[in-house]
């Protein structure tokens, strides 16, 4: 996916976790955000419903999971010193 596409284009989830952005084209970064995409995506009907009563349950959800799939690109592409 191109860097350039247009955020119209992309999921929430997919948006968040910067799904286009792969440099190095590594499978496993691609995997992660993906897997990480589709949990954000799972949610953010529930985080956009404020009267849903599990709203902010899942907005929270959705940052965290953006975070851990942070964490996990930065394990698998952390280079030696």
């Amino acid at each position: 996916m191109d860097n350039s596409q247009n955020r119209n284009t992309l999921s929430e989830g997919e948006y968040r976790v910067g799904i286009g952005f792969n440099p190095s084209g590594d499978t496993t970064v691609a995997l992660i955000k993906s897997k990480a995409a589709e949990l954000i995506d799972q949610l953010a009907p529930i985080a956009a419903d404020r009267e849903h009563p599990g709203a902010r349950c899942a907005s929270i959800a959705m940052t965290e999971i953006e975070s851990a799939a942070m964490w996990a690109v930065k394990a698998v592409t952390k280079q030696p010193r």
